[in-house]
């Protein structure tokens, strides 16, 4: 019965350039929009929605082997728990309520630093330990989307711009791997993540 359920997600929608685009890709792609406009909004939603969509994707990427961006979508998962924490009970070093804010560029830099140097460390473990057929693109976004969630989750302006990259580097790396859909919705992510660094800054 699973066998059958697994297949029905991983089975055409439709066709999009010449791809097919599973159940499973179009769900997660509706769930991901949703989350992002909730992110927007500041509406714990977006957790929750956050959760379910990357399991789906994880799902998507390990049958794609894009092994670093599947194992991605897991620690996202357990992060959109933890985000879904901070945003319901969080509190800044000086035990206020977290609110919208900035982190500025002497806050950043170290975390930034650390996310640079774990990319092509990253990359060559997966070149060297798995069969990923574009280890250090799947490397980049992996790694830069980590910093951009832990900024999300603590409520830091920086993290709109840090998706902005995220998701440029993600267009090209999904396109490369056929994900059409996904191209559509990264490529949507970076004026949508535009608009939401701008409605932060307002805040």
């Amino acid at each position: 019965m699973l066998a059958h359920a697994w297949a029905a997600l991983l089975a055409p929608a439709f066709t999009a350039f010449g791809s097919p685009i599973s159940w499973l890709e179009l769900v997660a792609f509706v769930l991901a929009v949703w989350m992002v406009v909730c992110n927007m909004r500041v509406h714990l939603l977006a957790w929750p929605l956050a959760l379910i969509s990357s399991l789906m994707y994880f799902a998507l990427f390990w049958d794609g082997r894009l092994y670093g961006e599947a194992a991605l979508q897991l620690v996202f998962a357990a992060l959109a728990i933890w985000g879904w924490w901070q945003w319901r009970f969080g509190r800044t070093r000086e035990g206020e309520v977290l609110t919208v804010r900035r982190l500025g560029l002497q806050g950043l830099a170290r975390p930034a630093l650390l996310t640079l140097a774990a990319w092509p460390l990253l990359g060559l473990f997966l070149a060297k330990a798995t069969d990923s057929p574009l280890p250090y693109w799947d490397a980049f976004p992996t790694v830069a989307s980590l910093l951009g969630q832990w900024l999300l989750a603590r409520k830091y302006e920086e993290n709109w711009p840090t998706w902005i990259v995220v998701n440029a580097v993600s267009v090209v790396l999904f396109g490369l791997k056929g994900y059409w859909l996904t191209v559509i919705l990264y490529a949507g992510f970076i004026p949508m993540s535009i608009i939401g660094w701008r409605a932060w800054r307002r805040a």
